[in-house]
Protein backbone atom coordinates (compact mmCIF):
# COMPACT_ATOMS: atom_id res chain seq x y z
CA UNK A 1 0.00 0.00 0.00
CA UNK A 2 1.36 3.41 -1.02
CA UNK A 3 2.36 5.86 1.69
CA UNK A 4 0.90 9.41 1.67
CA UNK A 5 4.17 10.85 0.34
CA UNK A 6 4.18 8.32 -2.51
CA UNK A 7 0.64 9.38 -3.47
CA UNK A 8 1.54 13.06 -3.90
CA UNK A 9 2.90 12.83 -7.50
CA UNK A 10 -0.18 10.88 -8.59
CA UNK A 11 -2.62 13.40 -7.14
CA UNK A 12 -0.54 16.31 -8.41
CA UNK A 13 -1.01 14.92 -11.94
CA UNK A 14 -4.75 14.47 -11.34
CA UNK A 15 -5.03 18.08 -10.16
CA UNK A 16 -3.07 19.29 -13.19
CA UNK A 17 -5.65 17.54 -15.37
CA UNK A 18 -8.47 19.22 -13.42
CA UNK A 19 -6.77 22.59 -13.92
CA UNK A 20 -6.56 22.07 -17.68
CA UNK A 21 -10.10 20.71 -18.07
CA UNK A 22 -11.68 23.10 -15.52
CA UNK A 23 -13.95 20.24 -14.45
CA UNK A 24 -15.29 21.19 -11.02
CA UNK A 25 -17.02 17.90 -10.21
CA UNK A 26 -13.84 15.90 -10.83
CA UNK A 27 -11.83 18.45 -8.86
CA UNK A 28 -14.07 18.01 -5.82
CA UNK A 29 -13.74 14.23 -6.06
CA UNK A 30 -9.95 14.46 -6.25
CA UNK A 31 -9.92 16.96 -3.36
CA UNK A 32 -11.98 14.54 -1.25
CA UNK A 33 -9.51 11.76 -1.97
CA UNK A 34 -6.57 13.93 -0.92
CA UNK A 35 -8.34 14.47 2.41
CA UNK A 36 -8.99 10.72 2.77
CA UNK A 37 -5.34 9.93 2.11
CA UNK A 38 -4.14 12.66 4.47
CA UNK A 39 -2.25 14.69 1.87
CA UNK A 40 -4.61 17.66 1.41
CA UNK A 41 -2.55 19.75 3.85
CA UNK A 42 0.71 19.06 2.09
CA UNK A 43 1.87 22.41 0.80
CA UNK A 44 2.49 21.18 -2.76
CA UNK A 45 -1.01 19.66 -3.00
CA UNK A 46 -2.62 22.70 -1.36
CA UNK A 47 -1.04 25.02 -3.94
CA UNK A 48 -2.39 22.77 -6.70
CA UNK A 49 -5.87 22.82 -5.11
CA UNK A 50 -5.87 26.62 -4.86
CA UNK A 51 -4.96 27.08 -8.53
CA UNK A 52 -7.54 24.47 -9.59
CA UNK A 53 -10.40 26.07 -7.67
CA UNK A 54 -9.41 29.50 -8.99
CA UNK A 55 -9.33 28.19 -12.58
CA UNK A 56 -12.84 26.79 -12.05
CA UNK A 57 -14.03 30.24 -10.85
CA UNK A 58 -14.63 28.89 -7.33
CA UNK A 59 -12.93 31.85 -5.72
CA UNK A 60 -14.40 31.45 -2.24
CA UNK A 61 -12.91 27.97 -1.89
CA UNK A 62 -9.68 29.07 -3.51
CA UNK A 63 -9.31 32.05 -1.17
CA UNK A 64 -9.87 29.92 1.93
CA UNK A 65 -7.24 27.40 0.84
CA UNK A 66 -4.90 30.21 -0.16
CA UNK A 67 -5.07 31.72 3.33
CA UNK A 68 -3.77 28.42 4.79
CA UNK A 69 -1.00 28.01 2.21
CA UNK A 70 2.50 28.68 3.49
CA UNK A 71 4.15 28.72 0.06
CA UNK A 72 2.52 31.32 -2.19
CA UNK A 73 4.55 31.43 -5.43
CA UNK A 74 4.17 33.93 -8.23
CA UNK A 75 2.15 31.62 -10.44
CA UNK A 76 -0.44 31.23 -7.68
CA UNK A 77 -0.87 35.00 -7.40
CA UNK A 78 -1.06 35.14 -11.20
CA UNK A 79 -3.85 32.56 -11.16
CA UNK A 80 -5.82 34.61 -8.63
CA UNK A 81 -5.34 37.91 -10.47
CA UNK A 82 -6.46 36.30 -13.72
CA UNK A 83 -9.41 34.45 -12.13
CA UNK A 84 -10.88 37.59 -10.56
CA UNK A 85 -10.27 39.59 -13.74
CA UNK A 86 -11.93 36.97 -15.95
CA UNK A 87 -15.08 37.24 -13.80
CA UNK A 88 -15.02 41.05 -14.13
CA UNK A 89 -14.16 41.38 -10.43
CA UNK A 90 -11.58 43.99 -11.31
CA UNK A 91 -11.17 45.64 -7.90
CA UNK A 92 -10.54 42.26 -6.26
CA UNK A 93 -8.08 41.38 -9.02
CA UNK A 94 -6.07 44.54 -8.38
CA UNK A 95 -6.27 43.93 -4.63
CA UNK A 96 -4.61 40.53 -5.11
CA UNK A 97 -1.96 42.20 -7.26
CA UNK A 98 -1.26 44.71 -4.48
CA UNK A 99 -0.93 41.83 -2.00
CA UNK A 100 1.55 40.24 -4.37
CA UNK A 101 3.66 43.39 -4.54
CA UNK A 102 3.54 43.88 -0.75
CA UNK A 103 4.62 40.26 -0.29
CA UNK A 104 7.65 41.07 -2.50
CA UNK A 105 6.76 38.35 -4.98
CA UNK A 106 8.53 38.72 -8.34
CA UNK A 107 6.27 39.36 -11.31
CA UNK A 108 6.70 37.47 -14.56
CA UNK A 109 5.40 37.89 -18.11
CA UNK A 110 2.10 36.23 -17.14
CA UNK A 111 1.29 38.64 -14.28
CA UNK A 112 0.50 41.94 -15.96
CA UNK A 113 -1.91 41.16 -18.85
CA UNK A 114 -4.67 40.33 -16.35
CA UNK A 115 -3.74 43.42 -14.29
CA UNK A 116 -4.10 45.56 -17.42
CA UNK A 117 -7.49 43.97 -18.13
CA UNK A 118 -8.62 45.03 -14.65
CA UNK A 119 -7.25 48.54 -15.21
CA UNK A 120 -9.27 48.71 -18.42
CA UNK A 121 -12.38 47.39 -16.68
CA UNK A 122 -12.15 50.15 -14.09
CA UNK A 123 -10.98 52.81 -16.59
CA UNK A 124 -7.97 53.55 -14.40
CA UNK A 125 -5.66 54.98 -17.05
CA UNK A 126 -3.19 56.33 -14.50
CA UNK A 127 -2.63 52.88 -12.98
CA UNK A 128 -2.53 51.36 -16.46
CA UNK A 129 0.33 53.71 -17.39
CA UNK A 130 2.17 52.68 -14.22
CA UNK A 131 1.75 49.04 -15.21
CA UNK A 132 3.09 49.95 -18.66
CA UNK A 133 6.18 51.28 -16.92
CA UNK A 134 6.52 48.02 -14.99
CA UNK A 135 6.33 46.09 -18.26
CA UNK A 136 9.20 48.12 -19.71
CA UNK A 137 11.33 47.96 -16.53
CA UNK A 138 10.90 44.18 -16.23
CA UNK A 139 11.80 43.54 -19.86
CA UNK A 140 8.36 42.44 -21.08
CA UNK A 141 7.95 45.17 -23.71
CA UNK A 142 8.54 42.69 -26.53
CA UNK A 143 6.17 40.09 -25.09
CA UNK A 144 3.14 39.75 -27.38
CA UNK A 145 0.54 39.11 -24.66
CA UNK A 146 1.65 42.15 -22.66
CA UNK A 147 1.66 44.40 -25.72
CA UNK A 148 -1.80 43.21 -26.75
CA UNK A 149 -3.09 43.86 -23.23
CA UNK A 150 -1.61 47.37 -23.34
CA UNK A 151 -3.43 48.15 -26.58
CA UNK A 152 -6.75 47.02 -25.10
CA UNK A 153 -6.15 48.91 -21.86
CA UNK A 154 -5.28 52.20 -23.57
CA UNK A 155 -8.18 51.89 -26.03
CA UNK A 156 -10.77 51.06 -23.37
CA UNK A 157 -9.50 53.92 -21.19
CA UNK A 158 -9.94 56.34 -24.11
CA UNK A 159 -6.27 56.89 -24.96
CA UNK A 160 -6.22 55.83 -28.63
CA UNK A 161 -2.92 57.63 -29.20
CA UNK A 162 -1.30 55.52 -26.48
CA UNK A 163 -2.82 52.35 -27.94
CA UNK A 164 -1.58 53.20 -31.43
CA UNK A 165 1.93 53.98 -30.16
CA UNK A 166 2.15 50.50 -28.66
CA UNK A 167 0.72 48.98 -31.86
CA UNK A 168 3.15 50.83 -34.15
CA UNK A 169 6.20 49.88 -32.07
CA UNK A 170 5.43 46.16 -32.20
CA UNK A 171 7.79 44.20 -34.44
CA UNK A 172 5.51 41.16 -34.30
CA UNK A 173 1.72 41.13 -34.28
CA UNK A 174 -0.93 38.42 -34.24
CA UNK A 175 -4.69 38.27 -34.79
CA UNK A 176 -5.33 39.48 -31.24
CA UNK A 177 -3.15 42.56 -31.84
CA UNK A 178 -5.04 43.66 -34.95
CA UNK A 179 -8.45 42.92 -33.42
CA UNK A 180 -7.61 44.85 -30.23
CA UNK A 181 -6.58 47.95 -32.18
CA UNK A 182 -9.60 47.71 -34.50
CA UNK A 183 -11.92 47.26 -31.52
CA UNK A 184 -10.42 50.37 -29.92
CA UNK A 185 -11.16 52.47 -32.99
CA UNK A 186 -14.65 50.99 -33.33
CA UNK A 187 -15.38 51.71 -29.67
CA UNK A 188 -14.76 55.40 -30.29
CA UNK A 189 -16.61 55.63 -33.60
CA UNK A 190 -13.55 55.80 -35.86
CA UNK A 191 -14.95 53.27 -38.30
CA UNK A 192 -12.74 54.29 -41.23
CA UNK A 193 -9.69 53.36 -39.15
CA UNK A 194 -11.25 49.95 -38.44
CA UNK A 195 -11.64 49.18 -42.14
CA UNK A 196 -8.16 50.51 -42.96
CA UNK A 197 -6.57 48.31 -40.30
CA UNK A 198 -8.54 45.28 -41.50
CA UNK A 199 -7.18 45.80 -45.01
CA UNK A 200 -3.66 46.26 -43.63
CA UNK A 201 -4.06 43.08 -41.60
CA UNK A 202 -4.95 41.07 -44.70
CA UNK A 203 -2.17 42.72 -46.74
CA UNK A 204 0.33 41.78 -44.01
CA UNK A 205 -0.58 38.13 -44.50
CA UNK A 206 -2.45 37.77 -41.20
CA UNK A 207 -5.66 35.80 -41.65
CA UNK A 208 -8.56 37.49 -39.81
CA UNK A 209 -10.29 35.20 -37.32
CA UNK A 210 -13.81 35.13 -35.88
CA UNK A 211 -12.97 37.93 -33.39
CA UNK A 212 -11.64 40.20 -36.13
CA UNK A 213 -14.80 39.72 -38.18
CA UNK A 214 -16.98 40.41 -35.15
CA UNK A 215 -15.10 43.68 -34.67
CA UNK A 216 -15.42 44.80 -38.29
CA UNK A 217 -19.09 43.76 -38.55
CA UNK A 218 -19.85 45.67 -35.34
CA UNK A 219 -18.23 48.73 -36.91
CA UNK A 220 -20.40 48.28 -40.01
CA UNK A 221 -23.50 48.03 -37.84
CA UNK A 222 -22.77 51.03 -35.62
CA UNK A 223 -21.50 53.12 -38.51
CA UNK A 224 -24.39 52.33 -40.86
CA UNK A 225 -22.17 50.69 -43.50
CA UNK A 226 -24.77 48.14 -44.59
CA UNK A 227 -23.32 47.29 -48.02
CA UNK A 228 -19.82 46.96 -46.58
CA UNK A 229 -21.19 44.72 -43.82
CA UNK A 230 -22.82 42.41 -46.38
CA UNK A 231 -19.52 42.28 -48.26
CA UNK A 232 -17.46 41.36 -45.19
CA UNK A 233 -20.02 38.75 -44.16
CA UNK A 234 -19.82 37.10 -47.57
CA UNK A 235 -16.01 37.14 -47.52
CA UNK A 236 -15.76 35.43 -44.13
CA UNK A 237 -16.17 31.83 -45.19
CA UNK A 238 -15.61 32.24 -48.92
CA UNK A 239 -12.15 33.82 -48.73
CA UNK A 240 -10.92 33.25 -45.20
CA UNK A 241 -12.60 29.99 -44.15
CA UNK A 242 -14.22 31.52 -41.07
CA UNK A 243 -17.62 29.95 -40.46
CA UNK A 244 -20.11 32.57 -39.23
CA UNK A 245 -21.06 32.10 -35.60
CA UNK A 246 -23.93 33.44 -33.52
CA UNK A 247 -22.03 36.65 -32.77
CA UNK A 248 -21.62 37.39 -36.50
CA UNK A 249 -25.29 36.78 -37.26
CA UNK A 250 -26.18 39.01 -34.32
CA UNK A 251 -24.05 41.80 -35.81
CA UNK A 252 -25.74 41.35 -39.19
CA UNK A 253 -29.26 41.34 -37.74
CA UNK A 254 -28.47 44.43 -35.70
CA UNK A 255 -26.99 46.15 -38.77
CA UNK A 256 -29.95 45.31 -41.02
CA UNK A 257 -32.45 46.14 -38.28
CA UNK A 258 -30.99 49.61 -37.80
CA UNK A 259 -31.77 50.52 -41.43
CA UNK A 260 -35.18 48.84 -41.49
CA UNK A 261 -34.15 45.78 -43.54
CA UNK A 262 -36.00 43.47 -41.17
CA UNK A 263 -37.26 41.09 -43.88
CA UNK A 264 -33.68 40.45 -44.98
CA UNK A 265 -32.64 40.02 -41.35
CA UNK A 266 -35.47 37.53 -40.77
CA UNK A 267 -34.50 35.45 -43.82
CA UNK A 268 -30.87 35.52 -42.69
CA UNK A 269 -31.85 34.03 -39.34
CA UNK A 270 -33.81 31.27 -41.08
CA UNK A 271 -30.70 30.36 -43.10
CA UNK A 272 -28.44 30.20 -40.03
CA UNK A 273 -26.57 26.96 -39.43
CA UNK A 274 -26.36 27.74 -35.71
CA UNK A 275 -29.29 27.93 -33.32
CA UNK A 276 -30.52 31.52 -32.82
CA UNK A 277 -30.89 32.61 -29.20
CA UNK A 278 -33.56 34.76 -27.62
CA UNK A 279 -31.33 37.85 -27.74
CA UNK A 280 -31.10 37.57 -31.52
CA UNK A 281 -34.87 37.19 -31.95
CA UNK A 282 -35.36 40.01 -29.46
CA UNK A 283 -33.10 42.30 -31.50
CA UNK A 284 -35.15 41.57 -34.59
CA UNK A 285 -38.43 42.19 -32.77
CA UNK A 286 -37.06 45.50 -31.50
CA UNK A 287 -36.16 46.52 -35.05
CA UNK A 288 -39.65 45.56 -36.23
CA UNK A 289 -41.16 47.77 -33.55
CA UNK A 290 -38.87 50.70 -34.41
CA UNK A 291 -39.69 50.55 -38.12
CA UNK A 292 -43.34 49.49 -37.81
CA UNK A 293 -42.85 46.11 -39.52
CA UNK A 294 -45.89 44.43 -37.98
CA UNK A 295 -46.08 41.49 -40.40
CA UNK A 296 -42.50 40.41 -39.82
CA UNK A 297 -42.92 40.87 -36.05
CA UNK A 298 -45.93 38.55 -36.10
CA UNK A 299 -43.95 35.88 -37.96
CA UNK A 300 -41.06 36.20 -35.51
CA UNK A 301 -43.39 36.03 -32.49
CA UNK A 302 -45.19 33.00 -33.90
CA UNK A 303 -41.93 31.20 -34.57
CA UNK A 304 -40.38 32.13 -31.23
CA UNK A 305 -43.30 31.72 -28.83
CA UNK A 306 -44.91 28.88 -30.81
CA UNK A 307 -41.71 26.87 -30.41
CA UNK A 308 -41.66 27.61 -26.67
CA UNK A 309 -45.23 26.34 -26.29
CA UNK A 310 -44.37 23.23 -28.28
CA UNK A 311 -41.36 22.52 -26.07
CA UNK A 312 -43.39 23.09 -22.91
CA UNK A 313 -46.02 20.56 -23.98
CA UNK A 314 -43.45 17.81 -24.60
Amino acid sequence: MATPLELIPKYADLLDACYSAKHLRTLKQVHARTITHGISRHNFIRVKLVSCYASCAQLREATILFSFTNRQPTFLFNTFVKAFSSLSLFSQSLSIFRQMILACKPIDCHTLPAVLKSCAGLSTLRLGRQVHGAIVVNGFALDLANSNALISMYAKCGDLIGARKVFDKMSKRNQITWSAMMAGYGMHGLFGEVFELFNRMVAAGERPDAVAFTTVLTACSHGGFTDKGREYFELMEKWFGVKPGLQHYTCMVDMLGRVGQVEEAYLLILRMEVEPDEALWGALLGACKTHGKVEVAERVAERLYGRKLSEASM
